[in-house]
């Protein structure tokens, strides 16, 4: 190679290592002025996932200084991993780029998941529109079903075909401990991608239910919850029963066994940051800070509570260091409990 040729090399490594300083260097409020960030959600759209990325969207920029424009993009594939990978190692880390991650993703990386390649307590957390306080993740079944309650679930000839993702998604690991650890009377059809496709599928007849949140039945099936077009027969991610429901039992009522309780509870601790909401690992200090500012902010604000209450979201927000704690009290949980989940989870 010519001498002429290193030198000009030599000068566009350093324009772009230049260009890269510069951007990182930039004050926050210039750098989000006129910029476009992207919102991953790692779910198909007409989900809960899906719908309050969205809602995030059309707010955060209100509470950001420069008030950049936020559009979402879908990226649904491996319950979440995908996304969840994709913001870890393979995004801009200047907060030009966020995501609505699902809920058990981070728990993934705990229980030794190979494909969970992220440390989630290095994520630069903003925080969760929902810790589940008035939310439940209920087993539901279309209306004309024979099953009245979930005791019925426990009769010979009596079954449910459930339908459910794969992976991190809430849907297959409830579905499972259901069956697994609660001895219910159920048949697991996976390779779904998101609440909305297993809807169409329920009223297809391809299947008799799913495991969802109430949040997500009330924003996204709005006209049929409201007809009565299914019935819920039991919920994790409560310890009391709600309120709403109070003939419907709890999870942790239908075991004694200290095993299967140990069980649910590590499977329910990602209910506590049920909506949560991230940007990669070590993005410029001051743009993390006004990020999870302008988070906590919007939680507060008038009109945006007003939106999240018309579609049925569940208002109950934490915070990025309360994030890092829930992590951490996951991280803590016992080896045997995190072993025998993973055994459940991962079973065919």
């Amino acid at each position: 190679m010519s001498r002429a040729a290193i030198l000009f090399l030599i000068c566009g490594l350093c324009c772009e290592l230049g260009a890269g300083w510069q951007a990182a260097a930039q004050p926050a409020e210039s750098f989000y002025s006129g910029r476009t960030v992207t919102m991953l959600v790692g779910a198909s759209p007409g989900g809960i996932n899906d719908i309050s990325a969205r809602l995030v969207a059309r707010h955060l920029s209100r509470f950001i200084a420069g008030n950049p424009t936020i559009i979402v993009q879908n990226n649904p594939g491996g319950g979440g991993l995908v996304t969840a990978n994709r913001l870890y190692f393979n995004s801009d880390k200047d907060g030009s780029v966020l995501a609505k991650l699902e809920r058990a993703v981070p728990q993934l990386a705990i229980q030794g998941n190979p494909n969970a390649q992220f440390d989630p307590a290095k994520f630069t957390w903003l925080g969760s529109l929902s810790s589940y306080a008035a939310d439940a993740y209920l087993m539901l079944v279309n209306a004309n079903h024979p099953a009245r309650s979930v005791a019925d679930l426990k009769a010979p000839g009596m079954r449910v075909v459930l339908g459910a993702d794969n992976a991190a998604s809430s849907n297959l690991i409830f579905a499972l401990i259901a069956k697994e650890a609660l001895g219910l009377n159920l048949t697991v059809v996976r390779g779904y991608t998101g609440a909305a496709p297993l809807f169409l599928a329920m009223q297809r007849g391809e299947l008799d239910g799913q495991m969802v949140g109430l949040s997500s039945v009330r924003t996204g099936q709005r006209d049929l919850w409201a007809k009565g077009a299914f019935r819920p027969l039991m919920a994790f991610g409560r310890a009391r029963r709600h309120p709403e429901f109070p003939d419907m039992p709890t999870a942790r009522e239908l075991t004694g066994d200290p095993g299967a309780l140990g069980l649910i509870e590590f499977a329910e601790l990602p209910f506590f940051m049920a909506l949560p909401f991230a940007a990669p690992p070590d993005i410029p200090p001051d743009r993390a800070r006004m990020l999870q500012a302008a988070f906590a902010t919007m939680c507060r604000d008038k009109g945006f509570l007003e939106e999240a209450e018309k579609l049925g979201i569940d208002m109950s927000p934490v915070e990025g260091d309360d994030i890092l704690t829930l992590l951490a009290r996951t991280a803590a949980t016992p080896k045997d409990v995190i072993a025998h989940y993973n055994a459940i989870t991962e079973r065919k």
